[in-house]
This record gives structure tokens, sequence and C-alpha cells, in this order.
């Protein structure tokens, strides 16, 4: 009785590896894509917080907005992440006419559009947009 029922199993592995194995694969593209997001938030939030450091340090609105630009994007550039298009940098400098000897902030806002496609992954859209916003405080005591 055993060696039928050797024949009547054969097969059956190579069956659950061909409905198991495309499963496993969409697992897998789905953790790579989950990770790619996660490491390019971190990086779109480490550039907000640097382009509000950047922008707070400077004298002029027009020279924050300058300062937290470049930096953003120098810090988007070391991290290797690929903004498509450039990444947006938009600065709140607002607070900068608050009179001397009170509280005042900037705050810095980047999004980054960053591509998935190449994952190919299906049902993922061809990027994932993202936003990170950082206030840093201006000094109350300095010119402005």
């Amino acid at each position: 009785m055993q060696p039928a029922r050797r024949q009547r199993d054969a097969g059956n592995a190579a069956l659950e590896l061909l409905i198991l194995a495309p499963v496993v694969l969409l697992l897998i593209s789905l953790v790579i894509a989950a990770g790619r997001t996660s490491l390019a938030q971190g990086s779109v939030q480490a550039a907000a917080r640097d382009a509000a450091r950047q922008a707070s340090i400077s004298r002029t609105p027009a020279a924050a907005a300058a300062a937290a630009t470049t930096s953003a994007t120098a810090e988007l550039a070391q991290e290797g992440l690929d903004c498509v298009p450039a990444p947006i940098v938009s600065v709140d400098v607002t607070q900068f006419t608050v009179p001397v000897g009170q509280p005042a902030t900037v705050t810095a806002t980047v999004s980054c559009s960053v591509p998935l496609s190449d994952l190919l992954l299906p049902g993922t859209p061809g990027s994932k947009s993202l936003s990170a916003s950082f206030t840093s405080p201006l000094d109350p005591f300095r010119g402005r």
C-alpha cells in the first residue's frame, strides 16, 4: 500500500512551490518597498531639520530661504535620495519681523517624491510623496 501512496503524492511539492512562490516574492517586495519608504522618510526629516537650522541662523528672510534650500538639497544628496523632480523646500520666515527680545521661530518644510517603479512590484504606485516639517527657534536677542 505504501508504493501507491507515494505515487499519488508525486508532484505535490512542485505544485505547492508553484502556488507559494509568487506569494513569497510579493511579501519580499512589500518589505523592500516599506524599507525604502521608511529610509526615505528619515532622510526627508533630516533634510527638514537641517533646512530649519540653517534658516534660523540667517540674518534676512531671503538668506534664510536660500540657506534652507541649499542645506536640504545637500542633505538629500548626501543620503543618496533621488527626488523626482527636485525636492521642494518651503520656509516660513514670517517671524523674522518679530521685535528683538521676543521669541520667534522659523519653519522649513521639505517635500520629495521617491520613485518606487524600479521595484517591479505589482500594485505599487510609481512614486511615493513624502514630506516633513521642522521648526527651529530664532535667537530673541540678535539683530534681525
